[in-house]
């Protein structure tokens, strides 16, 4: 349920009143904002493309072919990392003040544990 107009004006005095007193308050909520670990992990991504692109060109250059194709793994690592960054900024993970989790995340099952799960199931048939 959002704040009322009044609420969050009063909310927004608290914050700025805890801010000015407590700077290691500040620091903390600072840090702890997603979208902030989201440009950083973007710029870091950006950083890796292109050095893998260097590595491309300098093995294109110099004629060697593990450095290149090295180079455009490197690339194809970055890439995979910008667009992971996208995703988790996206849906940021809900965290306490303190820093702990306040969500389990559901760990995913993978195919074959699917695949187990369905073969433990199964109809038990005469046959």
């Amino acid at each position: 349920m959002p704040l009322s107009e009044h609420e969050q004006r009063a909310f927004d005095q608290m914050m700025e009143r805890a801010f000015a007193e407590d700077p290691k308050f500040a620091s903390a909520v600072r840090s702890s904002d997603p979208k902030v670990h989201a440009r950083r992990r973007l710029v870091l991504a950006v950083l890796v493309i292109l050095a893998g692109l260097g590595l491309v060109v300098v093995g294109t250059v110099s004629n060697l072919l593990p450095l290149g194709a090295g180079g455009f793994v490197v690339m194809l690592a970055g890439a995979a990392f910008a667009m992971q960054s996208q995703r988790r900024a996206k849906n940021p993970p809900l965290q306490a003040v303190d820093g702990k989790a306040s969500r389990q995340t559901r760990r995913r099952s993978s195919f074959v544990d699917r695949l187990e799960g369905r073969w433990r199931n199964r109809p038990e048939g005469n046959r």
